[in-house]
């Protein structure tokens, strides 16, 4: 009797009808922006990161300059500077780039910055007799790497990223803030309409909290397949 009260309150109705309406604007923008927009940076930014680590590992002194350089300044000021500069301050250079494309530059140099890191500690932690047994049938440095190191490093890299790709998926609502209409700015917008802030903000939390359940899901699923490969 009690909970019947409670659905058939006038001001109850009014919240599940502001949650009903809410959500399917929510998720589309979840499908349509948020996903894509995490997929191509984190594709992005892991070529990126690859080149990074690898230009970090090498003997040219002007290569890990570079890197180094490039890492430092990344991981040393905040996303949401970085995605201000690029949207906001470039223009007064002359150089305008429209939301979309200011956030996947902006995710992919963040990315691929802190997912170095991960893919050179991956490569460093494969033992130096795997290079060593690589050289002694007569593989090159590139054909080791490719070959025997990148794999194995790769197996060992797979959780790291993963939680890198997951934390990145909460990230991207930081494209709202130079208009680029992923979910939280769609949840800005309706909250924007119906004043109902707590509620539209709690909805689009705990679609991102579903989002992140399931990829850790598939992660953890993805790892236990790859310690069937290893000696116990």
């Amino acid at each position: 009797m009690y909970l019947s009260n409670i659905f058939t309150d006038p001001e109850m109705e009014k919240y599940i009808d502001i949650i009903v309406s809410s959500f399917l604007p929510l998720v589309k923008g979840a499908l349509y922006y948020t996903i894509p927009l995490t997929l191509i940076t984190f594709a992005i930014g892991l070529v990126l990161a690859v080149i990074t680590a690898l230009m970090r590992l090498s003997n040219m002194k002007v290569l890990q300059w570079i890197a180094r350089t490039y890492v430092s300044i990344i991981r040393g000021t905040p996303l949401l500077v970085q995605l201000f500069i690029i949207f906001f301050g470039l223009p007064s250079v002359g150089v305008t780039i429209n939301p979309l494309y200011s956030a996947i530059i902006g995710f992919s140099l963040n990315m691929g910055a802190y997912n170095s890191e991960i893919i050179r500690a991956a490569i460093l932690s494969i033992p130096k007799g795997q290079w060593e047994a690589a050289h002694s049938i007569g593989m090159t440095n590139f054909q080791a790497l490719r070959r025997v190191v990148l794999p194995q490093a790769t197996r060992v890299s797979i959780p790291p990223l993963s939680n890198s790709f997951i934390g990145l998926i909460k990230d991207t609502s930081l494209a709202s803030t130079i208009t680029y209409t992923e979910m939280f700015r769609k949840a800005q917008e309706i909250a924007a309409t119906n004043y109902h802030f707590l509620l539209v903000y709690t909805e689009a939390a705990v679609i991102y909290w579903v989002i992140c359940i399931g990829l850790s899901f598939v992660q953890d699923r993805v790892e236990n397949r790859l310690d069937q490969y290893v000696a116990k």
